[in-house]
């Protein structure tokens, strides 16, 4: 599941006029860069959610090997979203990624997949140590035992990549909701696990997010 359907608020002008995951960077729409990792994995389906100016997100993925899943009339946020996209991903586990990062090191679903162990988890995370989040100046977003199961608290950073039993997505009675609501309760039956990227990654959810991950990768626009 990837998530292309909010607004792009912090982008400011880039996105008056697109939506952000269309907005280039390295000489690709960002969503290109998730993309290149979805088909990298290759999964046996995938699904992005749309929302916000659709249309050119719709024109740019007709042909592509992925469903679409359009929020009407109201935008549905991560957790409504993948709900409403249950019906074309199916059953079981799975994998949700944010479309505004760039990501220098090896496939974050891969190391996702190596890692995963229903017996105890009912998600795993992919947690970028601050060191290694480019750009990015807050405190960090969870803790982490030394198993991987995580508390919040200032440590690393969510990445943005997950893997996620969605069963208990039918509990919750809201339309429209974050998925923080189903980290919750796994906080608190201690089944909510993280996983340490060994690469770098960036956040391009402001306009100077562009220029330091095209630094990051080494572009440099030839």
């Amino acid at each position: 599941m990837l998530f292309a359907a909010g607004f792009g608020t912090r982008m400011g002008a880039l996105t008056a006029e697109q939506p952000k995951p269309m907005i280039p960077v390295a000489g690709k729409p960002l969503i290109d860069h998730a993309l290149g990792l979805v088909d990298d994995y290759a999964p046996a389906r995938a699904v992005v959610n749309l929302h916000y100016k659709p249309k050119a997100l719709i024109n740019h993925l007709a042909g592509r090997n992925v469903d679409l899943s359009l929020e009407e009339p109201e935008i549905l946020e991560t957790g409504g979203g993948l709900r409403a996209a249950l019906p074309k991903l199916g059953t079981g586990p799975v994998f949700t990624m944010n479309t505004d990062a760039v990501w220098l090191g090896p496939n974050p679903l891969r190391l996702l997949e190596d890692a995963w162990n229903p017996e105890v988890m009912d998600a795993l995370l992919i947690c970028i140590p601050r060191e290694n989040a480019v750009g990015h100046a807050g405190t960090g977003d969870f803790l982490s035992d030394p198993h991987g199961r995580l508390t919040r608290g200032p440590g690393q950073v969510y990445g943005g990549v997950q893997i996620l039993k969605t069963d208990e997505l039918s509990k919750i009675k809201d339309t429209t909701f974050s998925l923080n609501l189903l980290w919750n309760r796994m906080l608190d039956e201690g089944r909510l696990f993280g996983l340490s990227y060994p690469g770098n990654w960036c956040d391009v959810g402001r306009p100077e997010g562009i220029a330091l991950a095209e630094k990051m990768i080494g572009y440099t626009g030839v």
